[in-house]
C-alpha cells in the first residue's frame, strides 16, 4: 500500500522525519519498504495563464499562445495542444527548467516564431502515465505559482508492506492510529457530518444472508453533474497512492476506501431494477464483472442484487451492466460489512483480486459502514452536486464479531519478555492502541481486562496483548537473556538409516541436494507421468504450478533445464520430498521418495580420464551404493517399464519380498526432446522407508578353518538375467556358501548365437571344520544341477 506522507501528518502530527518515521513504523511490525518524492524537482514550472491564442503563420498544428506567468508582460509561448484555450491555467516550463523526462528548457525558434517556454502536460513532468492535452490546473491558481508549491510536491510516498493480520492499516486512518500510538501524538481524524437528505427517494435493503453480510448501508444521489470532473487535489492524493483517476463517482468511493479502510461501490440507478437484496447466488448464475470477466456464479459466491439479476460480486468487484458511466445521473451508493471466510475464498476461487477483496478478507471495522457513507456523499455532493437521499441501513448485530475482554497478567508478561513493565506503561500503551483497559488483579500480582476495538481482529489471547505492548514499546528494550532449555540426548536406533545420511552420501558421489516445489508444470508432469491424471489445484499460484507433483522428476527437470539454459552441461541432482498421488473416491495417498537426476559428463573436466556421458550404469553404481547402507542382500533391480524411460534401459527396483519400491532408467528419447533436455539424462525414484530401514548387526563367529574357492562358467539364454542365475545357485548351494561373485561375462566366438556365458566364483566355508572335496563337490554338483534344471544352463568346457 502506499500513502502519502503529507496526508498522513494531516491526521497524526508527529515530528519524526520520514526516514525515522519509516524506521519506528518498521521496527514496530509495520514494515516500509520505500519512502519516495511524489515527482521530480520542477525547478521553474509554474502557473500559466493563456491570455490570447493565434494562429502559427507556418504550421497549422501549432499555436502562439499569449502566457501570463506573473507581473510582468505575458510571454509567446508555441504550443500544439488541442486543448489549449484562452483563460486555461496550465503549467509552464520557462527557461532553465528540466522536465523529469531529460528535456531542458531554452529559448527556441519554432517555425520562425519565437518560443519563450513549454506549456506542460501531466506526463511530460512525470506527474501521470498517460494524458490527452495540457494538464488543466485548478481555475483559481495564481499565474506565477511555482507548481510544486501549488501541487505540495514536497511530499513523499510511503510504502507499507503489511502481514496479512494487520488489516486494520489499510488506511490513512488506521495508519495515523497506529503512528500516534507508536509516538504518543494525538491522533486527529477527519471531521465527518451527516449530509441532509435533499431527496425521498430511497431503496430498500433486505439481507437474505446475514452471516456473510451483517451491515449494509446505502442511498440514493439523485441529479448528479455527468460533466464535472475529478478535482486535482483528488486526483493528486489517488496518483500518491498508486490510484488511477476514473471518472469523480468512482475516484471517491477509491478516496474514501484509502482514508477510511472501507470499500465502497456506486451503481448507476437507472440501471437498477428495483430494491436490493444482499443474497447467495443462484447456481448457473451469470454475471460481467467491471473488468469484463463472464462469471458464472456457484451456490457459495455472495453477490448484491437487485429484483432481475445479480449487480456485484460482493465485496470483490462491481458489474458492468450497472456500472457508473460518463451519462449517469442517479447514484446509488453503498457501503457494506462482508464476512473474511466469506469473501477471501471466493475470491481466490474466481482468480479476483481488487482493493475491495483485500481489505475485506483481511477485515473490515463493522461499525463505520454509515461514516464512510456519509464521507462519500459530502464529496460527491461537493464536486458532482445533486440531491442525497436518506440513509437505508440493514444491521444484523448478532451476525457482526464480538470483541470480548483479554485477561492479561503482569506474571505472563513478566515470563515471556524477561521483563517487568509498569502497570501505567502497560495501561498507557493499550489505551493508545484503542483498548478498554480495566484493572482486574490485586496489588500483589497486577492483571487487567482489555478489549479491543472494533477494528483489531487480530486480538484474541493474552500474547497478543504483550506482543502489541512489546512491539509498541520497543523490542529493542527488552534485554538479552540466555536460553535455558533442557538438552537430552536422542536415541539414534540401529535398524534406521537417517535422512542425513543418505544425503551425505549422495552428496559424496557428487549430487547435489535441490528443493523443489510441490507445485508443479501440468504439461511437463503429463509428459513424465502420462499414464496417471495429477491432482489438479483449486487456487494454483499460477498455470505453471496447477498440479501436485506425481513424483519429484518434474521439479528436478525443470532444474535440469534451468542450469542447462545457463550454460551448466554436467548436472547431478538429488531430493528427498513427498510425492502426492490420488487414492480412491478423492482421498490421497503422500508419499516421501528419494530422487535423483543425471546428466552431463561422467567425471568433472580432468587430465586422467577420458570424457565420456553418463550413462545407465554410473547411476546403478550410486543407487546401489545408497541402497547398500542398510546392509547388503535386501533389494535387486530387475528389467523394468516406465513410460517416460528408455526400453531396454528401465530397471524395476524391488525388495527382497519382490516389492516393487522404485524405477531408474533413462529418459525416453522423445520425452527428453519435449521436455527440452540437450543430452541423455538418467532418473531415479524410490520410496525412502524401505531404504532407511536396516539390518541390525548380529555377532558371528569367524570360522577357523580354511575356505575353499570354487569356479563355475554357465552358459545360459542371454533373456537370463544375471540375478535370477545368482539367486538360484544361493538357493541351492545353502549356508556352506559364504560369498558368490559374477566376475565375468562373454559372448562371441566359441559361445552359440543367443547365449552367453557367466562366470561366478564360490566360496564354502565350514564353521566346525575344514573341507574335503566330496563335501564341495556334492554342493557344487546341486548347484549345477539347480541350474541345469531351472535355467537350462550349461557347463563351459
Amino acid at each position: 500500500m502506499k500513502i502519502s506522507e503529507q496526508w498522513l501528518r494531516e491526521w497524526v502530527a508527529t515530528k519524526l522525519e520520514a526516514g525515522a518515521l519509516a524506521e519506528r513504523l518498521t521496527l514496530a511490525g509495520i514494515e516500509v519498504a520505500a519512502v519516495t518524492p511524489v515527482a521530480a524537482p520542477l525547478k521553474n514550472v509554474v502557473v500559466g495563464e493563456i491570455v490570447a491564442i493565434a494562429p502559427h503563420p507556418q504550421a497549422d498544428r501549432l499555436r502562439v499562445c499569449q502566457v501570463k506567468v506573473g507581473p510582468k508582460a505575458p510571454l509567446t509561448i508555441v504550443c500544439g495542444a488541442a486543448n489549449a484555450a484562452v483563460g486555461l491555467k496550465v503549467p509552464a516550463a520557462l527557461e532553465g527548467a528540466v522536465l523529469p523526462n531529460g528535456t531542458e528548457i531554452r529559448k527556441a525558434t519554432l517555425r520562425g516564431v519565437d518560443s519563450a517556454g513549454m506549456l506542460c502536460s501531466a506526463v511530460e513532468l512525470g506527474l501521470a502515465e498517460d494524458s490527452s492535452g495540457l494538464m488543466v490546473l485548478p481555475a483559481d491558481s495564481r499565474p506565477g505559482t511555482a507548481l510544486e508549491r501549488l501541487l505540495q510536491l514536497d511530499d513523499r510516498t510511503i510504502e507499507i508492506e503489511l502481514t496479512p493480520n494487520r488489516g486494520d492499516c489499510l488506511s490513512i486512518a488506521g495508519l495515523a492510529r497506529e503512528v500516534a500510538a507508536l509516538t504518543a501524538v494525538r491522533y486527529t481524524p477527519v471531521a465527518i457530518r451527516p449530509v441532509a437528505p435533499k431527496s425521498k427517494r430511497t431503496l430498500a435493503v433486505t439481507l437474505s444472508a446475514q452471516a456473510d453480510c451483517a451491515a449494509y448501508a446505502g442511498r440514493v444521489i439523485e441529479g448528479i453533474d455527468p460533466q464535472a470532473a475529478t478535482p486535482l487535489w483528488l486526483r493528486e492524493r489517488l496518483r500518491r497512492s498508486g490510484v488511477r483517476s476514473i471518472h469523480p463517482v468512482v475516484d471517491v468511493t477509491n478516496y474514501v476506501m484509502l482514508e477510511l479502510g472501507q470499500p465502497m461501490h456506486a451503481f448507476d440507478l437507472a440501471r437498477l431494477d428495483g430494491d436490493i437484496r444482499v443474497r447467495r447466488a443462484a447456481a448457473g448464475e451469470r454475471l460481467t464483472l467491471l473488468d469484463g470477466n463472464a462469471l458464472q456464479l456457484e451456490a457459495s459466491d455472495l453477490v448484491i442484487a437487485d429484483r432481475r439479476a445479480a449487480v456485484a460480486l460482493a465485496g470483490i468487484m462491481g458489474g458492468q451492466d450497472s456500472a457508473v458511466s460518463d451519462s449517469t445521473r442517479d447514484l446509488f451508493l453503498e457501503s457494506a460489512w462482508f464476512r473474511p471466510e466469506t469473501i477471501g475464498p471466493r475470491a481466490r476461487h474466481h482468480g479476483l483480486h481488487s482493493d475491495s477483496s483485500h481489505r475485506f478478507e483481511r477485515g473490515v471495522d463493522p461499525q463505520q459502514q454509515r461514516r464512510a457513507l456519509e464521507r462519500a456523499t459530502a464529496l460527491i455532493v461537493a464536486i458532482c452536486g445533486g440531491r442525497p437521499g436518506p440513509v437505508r441501513e440493514a444491521r444484523a448485530a448478532a451476525q457482526l464479531p464480538k470483541r470480548r475482554p483479554i485477561a492479561l497478567r503482569a506474571a505472563r508478561l513478566q515470563r515471556l519478555l524477561g521483563m517487568s513493565l509498569p502497570a501505567t506503561t502497560v495501561e498507557s500503551i493499550l489505551k493508545r492502541l484503542g483498548l478498554r483497559v480495566a484493572r482486574a488483579g490485586s496489588k500483589g500480582e497486577p492483571a487487567w481486562k482489555a478489549t479491543p476495538p472494533a477494528w483489531r481482529y487480530d486480538l484474541a489471547r493474552e500474547v497478543d496483548l504483550i506482543e502489541e505492548l512489546v512491539r509498541v514499546h520497543g523490542y529493542d528494550k527488552v534485554p538479552v537473556h540466555r536460553a535455558r532449555m533442557p538438552m537430552a540426548m536422542r536415541p539414534l536406533p540401529e535398524g534406521r538409516v537417517t535422512e542425513q545420511r543418505l544425503r551425505a552420501l549422495l552428496a559424496d558421489r557428487d549430487y547435489q541436494e535441490a528443493i523443489t516445489y510441490s507445485f508443479v508444470d501440468p504439461a511437463l508432469q503429463a509428459q513424465l507421468h502420462p499414464e496417471a491424471n495429477g491432482l489438479a489445484l483449486a487456487n494454483p499460484i499460477s498455470a505453471e504450478l496447477a498440479h501436485m507433483r506425481l513424483s519429484l522428476w518434474p521439479g528436478l527437470v525443470q532444474a535440469a533445464l534451468y542450469n542447462q539454459n545457463r550454460q551448466q552441461s554436467r548436472v547431478r541432482l538429488f531430493e528427498i520430498g513427498r510425492r502426492f498421488r490420488p487414492r480412491g473416491k478423492g482421498g490421497v495417498d503422500e508419499q516421501t521418495v528419494v530422487s535423483g537426476l543425471a546428466t552431463g559428463a561422467a567425471f568433472a573436466e580432468q587430465w586422467g580420464l577420458a570424457a565420456r556421458p553418463v550413462d545407465f550404469y554410473d547411476v546403478k553404481g550410486d543407487l546401489e551404493a545408497l541402497l547398500a547402507l542398510g546392509g547388503p542382500g535386501r533389494f535387486r533391480l530387475q528389467p523394468g517399464v516406465h513410460p517416460a524411460l528408455h526400453p531396454g534401459q528401465t530397471a524395476e527396483i524391488v525388495t527382497g519380498e519382490g516389492r516393487a519400491v522404485g524405477v531408474l532408467g533413462v529418459v525416453h528419447p522423445d520425452v527428453q526432446a519435449k521436455t527440452g533436455l540437450d543430452k541423455s539424462t538418467i532418473l531415479f525414484e524410490i520410496e525412502l522407508d524401505p531404504v532407511q530401514a536396516a539390518i541390525i548387526p548380529e555377532f558371528r563367529e569367524i570360522s577357523r578353518y580354511p575356505a575353499v574357492r570354487r569356479d563355475l562358467a554357465l552358459i545360459v539364454d542371454n533373456q537370463v538375467p544375471a540375478q535370477r542365475v545368482v539367486d538360484t545357485i544361493r538357493c541351492a548351494a545353502g549356508g556352506m556358501l559364504t560369498n558368490l561373485e559374477l566376475f565375468d561375462e562373454y559372448r562371441g566366438e566359441g559361445i552359440d548365437s543367443g547365449r552367453k556365458s557367466l562366470a561366478v566364483g564360490l566360496t564354502f566355508q565350514d564353521t566346525s571344520r575344514t573341507l574335503n572335496d566330496e563335501d564341495v563337490e556334492t554342493v557344487v554338483g546341486r548347484v549345477v544341477a539347480a541350474v541345469q534344471a531351472e535355467l537350462g544352463a550349461l557347463l563351459r568346457q
